[in-house]
C-alpha cells in the first residue's frame, strides 16, 4: 500500500473572474457570501472564515460598487442590533458563479486527468 507521501496530490481547478478595476470574484468572496446568508451577520460569517470584521467589510463594499445593485443589504446595529442579507441578486450571484465553477469542472476534465496521470507522487516534489 502507498504510503500518502507516495500518493500523487490530487489537481485542482480554482475558477476566480476577473472584474477589471472591481477586483476578481472567487472561491472565498462566495464562501463569505454563503455564510452571511446562513449567520444573517458579515460579523459571525467573518468569525466562521477566521476572517476580520474589517477584511469581511472590505470585500462585501468591494462586491456592492462592483455591480449595479448591492449584493449585501446591511443594517447598523441599534436597539434590535444590526444585520446583513443577501439581496436577490447576491443569491443570484452565488448561483451564477457555482454555475460557472460546474460548467468549467466539466470542461476541464479530459485536460485534468491527462495532467493527472503525469503528476510525480509529492514525494518526488521539489524540496520534499
Amino acid at each position: 500500500m502507498a504510503t500518502a507521501s507516495e500518493v500523487s496530490p490530487c489537481i485542482s481547478l480554482i475558477v476566480r473572474v476577473d472584474l477589471g478595476p472591481h477586483g476578481r470574484l472567487g472561491p472565498g468572496k462566495i464562501l463569505l457570501l454563503e455564510r452571511i446568508a446562513e449567520t444573517g451577520s458579515i460579523s459571525a460569517a467573518a468569525r466562521t472564515m477566521n476572517m476580520s470584521y474589517r477584511q469581511a467589510w472590505d470585500l462585501v463594499d468591494q462586491l456592492n460598487r462592483a455591480f449595479d445593485e448591492p449584493v449585501v443589504s446591511s443594517q447598523t446595529g441599534g436597539k434590535s442590533g444590526g444585520g446583513a442579507a443577501l439581496t436577490d441578486f447576491g443569491r443570484n450571484l452565488i448561483e451564477l458563479y457555482r454555475d460557472l465553477v460546474e460548467r468549467t469542472r466539466k470542461a476541464a476534465e479530459p485536460n485534468v486527468s491527462a495532467m493527472q496521470v503525469k503528476l510525480r507522487p509529492a514525494s518526488e516534489a521539489e524540496g520534499v
